[in-house]
Parts: structure tokens; C-alpha cells; sequence
């Protein structure tokens, strides 16, 4: 029998190694339904309840496994419908391919039902963009969409009519030659020059008091990170996405920077006379050195990205664990260790105020303890998602990622919602591994209806929701960066227990410090996908490491122009800080 649109496209994706398709049927996608149908021994599709998640799913799947993740939607709504997570794709550097369905190909531009012209919708996020005309045309635009992603660690999208989807015959053109793709494709390994690499090994030997910090972009050179902060007395500082590239119990992590980081990290900064930067863009500026102060090294796969958040004074354009261990030969050990003793002596200050946090035994009952709770529970190579929002301050600080633990959420799009879908999708593609979602309420019922998709399909992932019954950090947004009174960010409480419970998982509720033990025990010994609701205190600020004089104004400028909770948030903060100067 001859073989459609859509059986052409799957047994190449297939080819290409593709097992798992997350998305959602329509009826503009009915002919790619039935090629996926067919092909379901070599390819698994996961149903989810929202094209989103599909495509956050996707996303999180390309991230956790380095391959390509994939999604499917039907036409207009469907396809609209998955932007969300194409971006966060796309602004992550994940590699994802979306397919899609178009009305009938006679009625385009009769404003039919579902015309959207998708092409140029997704013109911005994707680095591959095309319409599928048929099966041969498929079958090259297949492979080329899937070098496409893979090579730019972007999103690539295909499109097809309806009607075109199950079509078995299209006239090639005399200038098309069957068979002239092919699915060969190696991950390109790039380093520098020799003489980039002596120019930079010069400028850092030179250094005294350097800062390594590292992002996503570095996942895989967490050992060659390390031996180079050895030889340096170097801290090492990481970008939230970079959170599992070094452990956090590594003797030369200081943690996090920015908001959600480190006093540490921050005064590591401060003080730094050299700034060596690998596989981050990290974005808030105000954190790194000031331009001048430090002579900085980056290394980035992108050349673009070079010298766009500091004035680097050399840029070198290579994959991070390949240039490094081109550049380790080339570095000087330091006799002088006291920049990072500095550094180690502050680092063990902050691990005990944040276990001062995580032991507070007052109600209501504070996030960080959950945090804690969680940490006990999580095994050797545990994969940790979580969301946008103060669930974030949570997560950065308090969830310790050992070595082999993997670690992430939305980073440079920042939105809400992939906690869930995140842990889906990395159950999904590691069934024998513990997968944890830690996430906020908000960001949570976003896309809750998707807790029903692991339990569809057997995925035990552990969902820890911080229910506070507020978007805790829209709030603080606006106290404390704009000096107003939060407005419009309260939230109707939901029974997440009965939630889990509908979706046929299960639930557990804390809400008290010596309920927390039990509760999270109990989500962790089940086999099935399984929620803890834990009920914290909405009043527990998720303050910088160091608050800046600004900050503090338009704190106090909130609570004088009115916020409707003053004397709960002030009375909460005094007692936060008396507790701590006592411990």
C-alpha cells in the first residue's frame, strides 16, 4: 500500500531516532494521527489536556535528554496554543520540532474555519519553518527540520494541510532526486584557535582573585570546572539553569547569583579582579563585577552571545567541557588559596541560615521547610523541575543538587506553568528515575488538568505544590521594586488533594511543620503520581541576599500607601530576623 503524508513523517522521525510524540488530537491533524497510529510500536505519543504542556513537554524532553523533543496540534487554536512552550524552547536552547495542521489546502485565504496562517506566526520562534507538500517533500523536510533544531538548539516547525496529510501521491518536480537526504548527523564539537586559548589562559593566570561563573551552557564540564577552580582558589557561581552543573556541595560552589542567589556569590563578585565566563547569558547585569573592575574570559558555543552582558576582554566560541579541557593545560596552579577560604568561610555562614530557615517551627508554616523535607527524600540522580515565581527563591536556594541530580524550569522566557509538564516529560523519558515538580500554586493551576496526563500513562512523578493562595512574587514585585501596595495578586484557595484524588493519583496535606515529615514521606512511598499541598505562610518575603537601600524605600512606601496586609508582613519579617540573630 502506498504510503501517506503522515506515514512518511513518522517513520523518518523514527529514523531519526524520535520515541515519543506529547500533543493532542484535532481534527486538522487527523491524517498525522493515523501515521503516529501506525507507527506506534517505534514511537509512543503522550496525550496531554492542553497543546501547552505538549509543547512544555517537549521542551523539558529535549533539555533533560539532549535529543529532540517533539509535539503535535491540530490547526489554528491547537497551534496557537503551543507557542508558549515553543518559546521557552527556543530562549533555552532546547531543540524541539512542532508539527501542525493547516485547513484544507483549496480553501486557504476563503476564511475557513481554523485558517491561521501559522507560518508566519512562527516565523520568530523557530529556526526551521516549512510546509509540508506531500509525502515525498515530507520525507526531506523531515530530515532537514531535525538538523535544523539539532545544529541551532532551536525550534524547527512543519506544517501541513489537512487534506495533504493522507495524500499517497504528489508528482515530484524534475528537480527533486529521491532519496537525496539522509539522517547522518553529528553534534559538532567546537573549540577555539590555539592562540585564543594562550591568550586566555595569559589573561586568567594573571588574575588573583577570579570568579568562574557557569550556566546550562556548561552541563557536562562540571569536572573540568572544578579542577580549574581548584588550580585558581576560584569560587563558583552558578546561573539558575546552571544550578546542576556543579553540586551544591561541591568545596567551590558558592550557589546561585542574583535575586534568588547568595550573599557569597554576590560579594564573590564585589571583589573579583577576574571574571571567567562559561555557557551563561545570565541577564541581571547588576549582579556581575563592574565593567572595569575585572578582566573576563567567556566561553560560548554562540558567538553572539559573546560580550553581551559584560566587556569581556576575550571571547572564545567552543562547547564548553571541549574547551575547557583544551585550556586546562595552559593554567597556573595558585599558592594563594584565601579568595576562595574567604568565599568557603561565607558559604558555611549561609548554609546555616538557610538550615536556620529550614527549621523553623512556628505557624504558619514556612516554604523553606517543605524545601528541606524534599531534600531528604530525593536519590541518587533525582530530576528536580520547578516553576516561575517566588516557588523559584524556594527552589534555588533550599533544593541541594548532588552530584547527578538534574535540575529546571523556564529560565530566560520566565513563564509560569512548566513545573508539571517538566516532571511529565522527564518521567516520561527516565520511567526508572524519582521525578519531582516543586511549584507554586499559581503557576500550578495553570496547567493542572495535566496531573490527569501521568496518571494516564503510568508516570509516578512527585508534584510538591507551595500553596500559599497568592502570586507571592508579583506581590513583592510590587511593594518592593515599585513601593505600591499589592494589588489584583490574591487567589482562590484550591483542594489540591481532591485534586490528585479526581485525576485518580493521590493527595497529602501539611500544613503544620510536624506534618510536613509524614506527608512528604507518604507522596514519596507511593508508586503513583502523587500531590503534598503544603500550606505556607503567604507573608514570607523571598528577600535578596542583600537588600539594597532602594529596595528598602519602596518597601516601606508600600506599607504607608496602604497595603491592605501591613502589619502581617511587618510582624512577619521582625520575627524572621529576631529568630535568625538568636540562632
Amino acid at each position: 500500500m502506498a504510503k501517506t503524508t503522515g506515514d512518511v513523517l513518522f517513520e523518518r522521525l523514527a529514523d531519526w531516532g524520535v520515541d515519543t510524540v506529547f500533543g493532542l488530537p484535532g481534527d486538522g491533524i487527523n491524517g498525522f494521527m493515523e501515521g503516529l497510529r501506525k507507527i506506534r510500536e517505534r514511537i509512543r505519543f503522550i496525550q496531554v489536556r492542553h497543546e501547552e504542556a505538549a509543547a512544555f513537554m517537549a521542551c523539558a524532553y529535549a533539555k533533560y535528554t539532549g535529543r529532540l523533543g517533539v509535539c503535535i496540534a491540530t490547526s489554528g487554536p491547537g497551534a496557537i496554543h503551543l507557542l508558549n512552550g515553543l518559546y521557552d524552547a527556543k530562549m533555552d536552547g532546547a531543540p524541539v520540532l512542532a508539527i501542525t495542521g493547516q485547513t484544507y489546502h483549496d480553501l486557504m485565504g476563503m476564511h475557513y474555519q481554523q485558517e491561521v496562517n501559522l507560518l508566519g506566526l512562527f516565523q520568530d520562534v523557530t529556526v526551521f519553518n516549512q510546509e509540508a507538500n506531500g509525502p515525498a517533500h515530507a520525507h526531506a523536510l523531515v530530515d532537514a527540520a531535525c538538523r535544523a533544531a539539532l545544529g541551532a538548539k532551536g525550534v524547527a516547525h512543519i506544517n501541513c494541510y489537512n487534506d495533504w496529510q493522507d495524500k499517497t501521491e504528489v508528482d515530484r518536480s524534475p528537480m527533486d532526486v529521491k532519496g537525496h537526504t539522509s539522517v547522518a548527523w553529528t553534534p559538532p564539537i567546537v573549540v577555539p584557535q590555539a592562540e585564543s586559548l594562550a591568550r586566555a589562559a595569559d589573561l586568567l593566570n594573571s588574575g588573583k582573585k577570579t570568579v568562574i561563573l557557569c550556566g546550562h551552557g556548561a552541563r557536562g564540564a562540571g569536572e573540568e570546572l572544578e579542577q580549574i577552580a581548584d588550580l585558581f582558589g576560584a569560587p563558583i557561581v552558578k546561573s539558575l539553569l546552571g544550578k546542576d552543573v556543579v553540586p551544591d556541595d561541591s568545596p567551590y560552589c558558592t550557589g546561585g547569583i542574583g535575586l534568588l542567589g547568595t550573599l557569597p556569590s554576590e560579594k564573590a563578585m564585589e571583589e573579583c579582579d577576574s571574571l571567567f565566563l562559561v555557557g551563561t547569558s545570565f541577564p541581571y547585569m547588576d549582579y556581575l563585577p563592574k565593567p572595569g573592575q575585572a578582566k573576563a574570559v567567556q566561553i560560548d558555543r554562540d558567538p553572539a552571545r559573546l560580550g553581551l552582558r559584560y566587556p569581556i576582554d576575550i571571547g572564545l566560541t567552543g562547547d564548553a567541557p571541549a574547551t575547557l579541557r583544551a585550556l586546562l593545560p595552559l593554567l597556573k596552579r595558585r599558592p594563594d588559596r584565601s579568595f576562595l577560604e574567604t568565599a568557603q568561610g561565607r558559604m558555611k555562614e549561609w548554609w546555616d541560615l538557610m538550615k536556620t530557615r529550614e527549621t523553623r517551627t512556628e505557624s504558619p508554616m514556612k516554604p523553606q521547610v517543605i524545601a528541606a523535607a524534599v531534600n531528604e527524600h530525593l536519590k541518587e540522580g533525582a530530576i528536580v523541575s520547578t516553576d516561575s515565581g517566588t516557588i523559584t527563591t524556594w527552589a534555588a536556594r533550599h533544593l541541594h543538587m548532588k552530584r547527578g541530580m538534574r535540575f529546571s524550569c523556564s529560565g530566560n522566557l520566565a513563564t509560569m506553568a512548566p513545573g508539571l509538564p517538566y516532571a511529565i516529560a522527564a518521567q516520561a523519558a527516565y520511567p526508572e528515575k524519582q521525578v519531582v515538580a516543586f511549584v507554586g500554586d499559581g503557576g500550578f493551576t495553570m496547567l493542572m488538568g495535566d496531573f490527569v496526563t501521568a496518571v494516564k500513562h503510568d508516570l509516578p512523578i512527585k508534584v510538591i505544590i507551595i500553596k500559599n493562595n497568592v502570586l507571592g512574587q508579583i506581590k513583592w514585585e510590587q511593594m518592593i521594586f515599585l513601593g505600591n501596595p499589592e494589588y489584583g495578586v490574591e487567589l482562590h484557595p484550591i483542594d489540591f488533594v481532591k485534586h490528585a484524588e479526581a485525576c485518580g493519583g493521590v493527595g497529602f496535606r501539611c500544613e503544620k511543620p510536624e506534618e510536613v515529615g509524614p506527608a512528604v514521606a507518604a507522596a514519596f512511598a507511593t508508586n503513583k503520581p502523587a500531590i503534598v499541598e503544603a500550606i505556607v505562610d503567604p507573608f514570607e518575603p523571598p528577600m535578596p541576599a542583600q537588600a539594597t537601600a532602594k529596595q528598602a524605600l519602596h518597601f516601606a512606601e508600600s506599607l504607608a500607601r496602604g497595603e491592605p496586609n501591613r502589619v502581617k508582613i511587618a510582624t512577619t519579617i521582625y520575627r524572621d530576623k529576631v529568630t535568625e540573630f538568636f540562632s
